[in-house]
């Protein structure tokens, strides 16, 4: 069994131990040497992490003389040590734990694996000697209710056999709330380490009550553990900081061999002492932050102090104290950082001397995760020092600015009304139309409902050669990260390359730049494409649809474009719903009371029989979905996924989910629900036969107040040509807002097949 050290958060010496004689031992210095003792002693060896301490020079002569001592005068001062801390230990918040000698009211779900406590360690964990890959445990906070903004801060260690796992071990943390079937993923980790970590998750403030829920998932690792030392729940904003916890916060600092932050105060004064009170406190016994220029060896030696990441958007006034002492020039830069490393200078301070406390305020706007970076440059080792202390945000800005105004939503559009905030330069063409395909057994609909609207171009009433068709998007600000999503068709082109483009128009400098373009894709299936970037200076997007020749020139369908803020990747995690699958990675929590050749299959592409199922799945047109396979099955065999038990709550549901039938001997969909205590399934939901070659929106609006599941069963046609899919399931409280305009249909063969509305 892997299990993580009982230490503390590594933090440095205050700077006068480092000065102190080897004969000299007050209590507070023991304590400190203790600190260091224990922030490079993780799971029993000597361990150096090298974003936390800077050097083994920056351990105190007297330390290593002391922790080379007798064991047992290391024991007598462990113990006194532990003495204070429980003689100073104050009052936990409600949600917070230490797992000293309990969980404090968090609770196991038994129908997981167990959380240990472990009662000399004060930790809890889940290992591989109590479980197999794939099995999770579960700890459930009591119910909690907040108003305002809150942290989480979680102390914890993922210990492991080894470094790289194809499906590693993990810990998730959700956010449960009341009147909710589904919890929200907060944070997830998988990365090993040595020592505790530090993990800090911004709370945004709710009138429903919650629960805090940590599940801890075992992977492949034949040797695996996953420990939490500590749970805190503090009101106010991840980025604040006064430096009074051990923790500092999250705050790391970025190692480098000659200058360092280091953790100041706490200490009786030494009436030499260059260095100041704290802010906090006024005292000599407050904490704070500080860099000096004593080891700096060449010219512009850098220090940097790393906030936690942002978890939320988050826009208002960033402040903080600082005093700045300098021999020579000292060039302190506030930076924000986003998670592909670029940098934004948001203050600067290199030609003023503060010898007391200044305020600095400064506006901030993190709408995508964003680190805080204190960074200081030192000219020469007589440079001087700078100290940080008492970082704090409000959610007014610091200027009278009203905020952050751009909407993204602005900038997105699925085309069902209108254009939205598009439109279109016709000196080219005609350009795009906005068209809507009925339900059909030949031509694919929609991709938002399957029978709504979508922009065609170079359609057959005007295809021409040298034809161009441009789609303007909306200003949007610059000097922001974007994500760019969207999808597209394309039909009948015997080279795809270039058939639709996208390009960047900066406005101020009337210059357009290609950011993507179409290479190969599923012809006729409609096919996402996501792409990330930024631009000084506000810009449009433009969609360009070009027909090269007479001879090779065929259809450009678009759908669906929305634009978010930050990368693609970041987003794709804040805007995912708790209660959404979409099979691209597994069958979420679905399951099948058999596996056999005539059970539901994941599956991508296109399936094995012709003339029936889909080409692509309706998330990517590249991805996975749910089908049954009809060539393996009899007529009237039942195929059927089963979702995991849901909680019940008062008021309506919505069930969403999109369906795939097409071909001529296609049977049955069903959606049942079976709630708890009852013997009998109820059904909610039903399509018989064919009905369309495209994917369809299903919505189903429920009520349910008590533990329930969902079955979703599928029934084998006449013929093998009767393959059913489905993909994009979503749970989601409240009724459904669309329930008007849904329309149901038998089949595709109509009167009206393949017929285009303008």
């Amino acid at each position: 069994m892997f299990t993580a050290a009982p230490a503390s958060i590594p933090v440095s010496c205050p700077e006068h131990i480092r000065r102190l004689g080897a004969n000299t031992h007050t209590l507070k210095e023991l304590v400190c040497c203790l600190e260091v003792l224990f922030a490079i002693i993780p799971r029993g060896f000597i361990y150096f992490p090298p974003p936390l301490l800077p050097s083994i020079s920056s351990i105190p002569k007297s330390c290593i003389i002391f922790l080379t001592g007798r064991a047992t005068m290391l024991l007598l001062y462990l113990l006194t040590v532990q003495v204070l801390l429980f003689a100073g230990a104050v009052e936990l918040s409600a949600g917070s734990c230490a797992f000293e000698d309990s969980t404090c009211g968090y609770e196991s779900d038994y129908t997981f694996l167990p959380w240990i406590l472990n009662e000399e360690g004060h930790y809890i964990s889940v290992d591989t000697s109590w479980g197999t890959q794939g099995e999770k445990a579960v700890l459930t906070s009591p119910e909690l209710h907040s108003e305002e903004w809150s942290c989480i801060r979680l102390i914890y260690q993922i210990a492991t056999a080894s470094e790289t796992s194809f499906d590693p071990t993990r810990l998730n943390l959700y956010l449960r709330l009341q009147g909710e079937s589904f919890d929200h993923l907060l944070w997830s980790a998988k990365e090993p380490s040595d020592s505790w970590l530090i993990a800090s998750l911004d709370l945004r403030n709710t009138t429903k009550k919650y629960k805090i829920v940590l599940e801890g998932v075992l992977g492949q690792d034949n040797s695996a553990s996953i420990a939490v030392f500590e749970i805190k729940i503090t009101s106010g904003y991840c980025i604040e900081c006064d430096f009074e916890e051990n923790h500092l916060c999250g705050f790391m600092n970025q190692w480098n061999p000659n200058v360092n932050w280091f953790v100041g105060g706490g200490n009786i004064r030494n009436s030499q002492s260059i260095f100041p009170r704290d802010h906090t406190l006024n005292s000599e016994l407050g904490h704070y932050m500080y860099v000096d220029s004593i080891y700096v060896k060449h010219f512009q030696e850098v220090a940097q102090l790393v906030s936690p990441k942002t978890t939320t958007p988050m826009s208002g006034c960033l402040s903080f104290y600082y005093q700045l002492q300098q021999e020579s020039s000292i060039v302190f830069t506030l930076y924000m950082r986003d998670i592909n490393g670029f940098y934004e200078e948001i203050w600067k301070r290199d030609n003023t001397m503060n010898t007391d406390w200044s305020l600095a305020e400064v506006d901030f706007d993190a709408p995508y995760p964003m680190e805080v970076i204190f960074e200081v440059a030192f000219n020469s080792a007589k440079g001087g020092y700078v100290a940080l202390d008492d970082i704090s945000f409000s959610p007014d800005y610091c200027s009278n600015q009203t905020g952050f105004s751009f909407n993204p939503a602005e900038a997105s559009c699925n085309f069902e009304e209108d254009l939205c905030n598009f439109y279109q330069d016709h000196k080219d063409g005609p350009g795009w139309s906005r068209v809507k395909v009925k339900p059909n057994a030949y031509r694919t609909g929609d991709h938002t409902t399957g029978l709504g609207y979508y922009l065609l171009a170079n359609t057959k009433f005007t295809s021409q050669p040298g034809y161009i068709g441009r789609l303007y998007g909306p200003s949007m600000p610059g000097n922001l990260q974007y994500c760019l999503r969207f999808y597209y068709a394309v039909y009948g082109f015997f080279k795809m390359s270039d058939t639709l483009a996208v390009y960047i128009f900066e406005e101020n400098h009337v210059v357009q730049e290609k950011i993507w373009s179409v290479l190969e894709s599923p012809k006729g299936v409609w096919t996402q494409a996501e792409i990330t970037f930024k631009k000084p200076m506000p810009c449009k997007v433009v969609f360009l649809s070009w027909c090269k020749s007479f001879w090779d020139c065929g259809l450009v369908a678009l759908d669906d474009i929305s634009v978010s803020l930050g990368s693609c990747q970041t987003t794709e995690m804040w805007s995912s719903f708790p209660g959404e699958c979409t099979f691209e990675k597994d069958e979420c929590a679905f399951t099948q009371e058999r596996r056999n050749r005539s059970s539901w299959h994941r599956r991508r592409g296109q399936t094995p029989t012709s003339y029936t199922g889909p080409k692509g799945d309706h998330t990517t047109g590249v991805g996975y979905y749910m089908y049954i396979e009809a060539s393996n099955m009899i007529y009237g065999q039942k195929a059927r996924l089963t979702s995991r038990s849901l909680r019940g709550i008062s008021g309506k549901q919505c069930l969403t989910f999109f369906y795939h039938m097409h071909g001529a001997g296609t049977g049955l969909l069903n959606v049942y629900v079976k709630k708890e205590g009852d013997s009998e399934e109820t059904l909610l939901w039903r399509r018989r036969g064919e009905q369309s070659i495209t994917w369809l929106r299903g919505l189903i609006e429920y009520e349910c107040d008590k533990y329930h599941k969902i079955i979703i069963e599928a029934v084998r046609g006449v013929s093998i040509r009767s393959d059913i899919a489905i993909d994009d399931i979503l749970f989601q409280a409240g009724p459904c807002n669309e329930m008007g305009e849904i329309t149901q249909h038998s089949s595709g063969d109509s009167d009206d097949l393949n017929e285009i509305e303008y």
